[in-house]
């Protein structure tokens, strides 16, 4: 498996990054081909001890860098030589496997879409993260990379979400929920009544009806469907709620003697707790639709989330998830022409 990766992408990189590639390859087993400027990758190898790993790693040299600051689309013009722009060509060209990147998530999308290009018939790829929840986890799809939405592009999302997690993550029959404001068919604006519809007649789908967010953390569905306004919405109110009930938890602990006390007690289920509630575990999401496994890492990635990310990157890949979503995707127009 090579992995190609973006090198400074982020905003910890390059030193996480190149230290969760290290490590992504002696425990994974993954050959990595970074992206970057190469003299900015050895000087921050040497000062952290990792010329060794770095010999091992092939360099794809490129001339910039592209922030989180940039436009999207700036991928396509003024940061065409940046690491990102640089690394999806590599990956269209066959120089790789997949290709990983903690990077503008924006630039990400639109670089996967007009670089490496869709699936056939994919009319928008989706950013889809997976996340945990009380008995498990599971997958927003999208959750921001397409803002504007017709109904036939959710239930894709749906599809492609439900067959990612039953091949990649091993989920049995995924149950597929829409975003909505309640659980009734009426509810919701247009997009959404319209969309449940579609997904009420959809056999490739399991779908279990409108699931509203506080639903959501309880294990509500295994994928939650939504446009990606609404999606990034509660993604991002998602991560902001888990790192706030931990930060008051830690609080509580530290309060006197007595409650650290207690917290000495309790470290491993409160270590548990933690994992359980850390995003991370997962290390980021992929941008399901794209032709070809584009991942995207969180962008304050540290090196074990780094490493993380490439596993689910080398298990996504030999899944062969993609050509299961073609097949599903083939097989709903077919049952769709069938209908008409």
């Amino acid at each position: 498996m090579r992995i190609i990766v973006d090198g400074f992408g982020g905003d910890n990189a390059p030193k996480e990054i190149l230290l969760g590639c290290a490590q992504a390859m002696e425990e994974l087993g993954v050959e990595i081909a970074l992206v970057g400027q190469k003299e900015k990758l050895e000087a921050c190898a040497a000062e952290n001890g990792l010329a060794g790993q770095l010999s091992k790693m092939e360099i794809i040299p490129c001339q910039d860098v592209l922030t989180m600051e940039d436009e999207p689309g700036s991928i396509l013009k003024e940061k065409s030589e940046s690491s990102m722009a640089v690394g999806l060509r590599a990956l269209a060209q066959g120089q790789g496997d997949a290709f990983a990147s903690a990077g503008n998530s924006g630039a990400l999308t639109v670089g996967a879409t007009m670089i490496v290009k869709r699936m056939k018939g994919v009319r928008r790829v989706a950013f889809a993260p997976v996340l945990p929840h009380v008995k498990g986890f599971f997958m927003i799809s999208d959750a921001g990379a397409s803002v504007e939405c017709r109904p036939e592009m959710l239930v894709q999302f749906g599809l492609m979400g439900s067959v990612y997690m039953e091949k990649v993550m091993g989920v049995k029959s995924p149950r597929v929920g829409l975003v909505n404001v309640g659980t009734e068919a009426h509810k919701g604006d247009e997009l959404r009544q319209k969309t449940y519809q579609l997904l009420s007649g959809c056999g490739e789908i399991n779908f279990v009806g409108n699931v509203e967010p506080r639903d959501i953390p309880y294990g509500g569905c295994d994928v939650a469907v939504a446009d990606g306004f609404a999606g990034n919405i509660v993604l991002k109110l998602y991560e902001g709620t888990a790192l706030a009930i931990m930060g008051m938890v830690k609080d509580v602990f530290q309060k006197s003697l007595k409650n650290k006390l207690a917290a000495a007690m309790i470290y491993s289920d409160l270590q548990g707790l933690k994992k359980t509630m850390d995003y991370n575990t997962y290390g980021g999401a992929p941008i399901i639709g794209a032709a070809k496994p584009v991942f995207k890492m969180h962008g304050n990635a540290k090196a074990p989330a780094v490493k993380n990310a490439l596993g689910l990157v080398r298990g996504c890949t030999e899944s062969g998830y993609i050509d299961q979503i073609a097949r599903a995707l083939a097989g709903m127009a077919g049952e769709r022409g069938a209908r008409e």
